[in-house]
């Protein structure tokens, strides 16, 4: 024959342990096994079996007698009455603080006489690096569901207005109340008449239909600013579609997309330009002319520039978007390039070189080595 379990196994707790931790556990069963939460077979006894562990245990005096005699001393104290002690209003209160998140009629409810605000809009606008560097005003046109200028808006013809739900009485939702062995619950559900707005419009607007809303291009201009980068977002508080019926306006997103430079990249507020120099400018110096913002510049290749020298114009690179004055640097990549194809007269001249330094090449083209070995 199997052991009856006791209350306190039953609701996971230790012995000594406090109101506090029993309540809790008590709650977590009856998440777990409440009949109208829980269609596995046996839950209506777990939750029984719960509910009479809890109201003993959850009873000082019973929990003491219950503690000293075990069941058979509780005689008429113990398995009847109120499942939640004196510390409840009773399970509907307690069922709403488990479930409120369920649903959300009953927060379409609060929000009741508020209309949903209208759709928010996303445009894709490409611009130049230089546009992203320096900042540009763009002009955009876009298509969009806007304010009826008929209507104003409301979705009700001029001079008439809308009227309370008959459904709901106005107040856009609908309550049902339902008895369980655990006391009343309440389930709210939105007007399905007037979609939880508490009113109806009698006589709807000829232009949108009652929508207060049509279709129609929109133009605005957009300030790009200086350092913008790809992938960045302008948001247009209110410049996106309209809500319906007078509804508040979504948003508009200008989502930046930047052309690269032929010769210019960019990490963050840097930029970097790669400068291929011969070995006889790279030896003995020059002056060349390299891109940038503000258009090409000469800069000067001090004799002796080894490859991967890095040259660094501070305050030429892009703006920081929140620190106004304050602007990255632009770096110049020293790339030596090395001759693939030599005339006769250049590879002369770097045999000349070579053997000036002491340094050992291959002498001749590949034609002369192949004389010399079969000569």
């Amino acid at each position: 024959m199997a052991t009856e379990k006791s209350y306190y196994e039953i609701l996971g707790v230790e012995r000594n342990a406090s109101d506090a931790e029993i309540k809790r556990a008590f709650r977590k069963l009856a998440q777990q096994h409440h009949p109208d939460v829980s269609a596995e077979a046996g839950s209506a006894d777990r939750f029984k079996e719960a509910n009479e562990a809890y109201q003993v245990l959850s009873d000082p005096k019973r929990r003491q007698v219950y503690d000293t005699v075990g069941r058979a001393g509780l005689g008429d104290m113990g398995g009847t009455g109120s499942p939640f002690g004196e510390g409840f209003a009773g399970f509907g209160d307690l069922f709403d603080a488990f479930f409120s998140g369920m649903g959300g009629a009953a927060a379409s409810g609060a929000r009741r006489g508020q209309r949903p605000p209208g759709s928010d809009l996303r445009y894709d606008l490409r611009i130049t690096f230089d546009e992203a560097v320096r900042g540009i005003d763009k002009e955009i046109d876009f298509s969009l569901l806007d304010k009826c200028g008929t209507c104003g808006g409301t979705g009700a013809a001029p001079g008439s207005t809308s009227v309370a739900c008959s459904n709901c009485g106005g107040r856009g939702e609908i309550r049902t109340i339902r008895q369980t062995m655990l006391g009343q619950m309440v389930n709210v559900t939105a007007c399905p008449r007037c979609h939880g707005e508490g009113s109806v419009i009698s006589s709807p607007c000829a232009t949108c239909h009652g929508d207060g809303r049509v279709q129609r291009h929109k133009k605005l201009r957009v300030t790009i600013p200086a350092g913008i980068d790809e992938g960045h977002q302008i948001r247009l508080s209110g410049e996106g579609e309209a809500g319906t019926r007078g509804g508040p306006a979504g948003n508009l997103y200008v989502a930046v997309h930047v052309t690269p430079h032929p010769k210019l990249r960019r990490d963050g507020t840097e930029i970097y330009c790669d400068l291929a120099l011969s070995i006889a400018q790279a030896a003995l110096g020059t002056r060349v002319r390299i891109p940038t913002i503000e258009g090409e510049e000469e800069v000067e290749i001090r004799p002796g520039t080894q490859p991967g020298t890095e040259i660094r114009m501070r305050g030429r690179g892009v703006p920081h978007l929140r620190r106004t004055g304050s602007r990255g640097d632009l770096h110049v990549m020293v790339r030596v390039a090395v001759p693939t194809k030599l005339s006769k007269r250049q590879r002369q001249l770097l045999e000349e070189l070579a053997a000036e330094s002491g340094e050992v090449v291959l002498s001749g083209g590949i034609m002369d080595r192949v004389k010399d070995a079969l000569g």
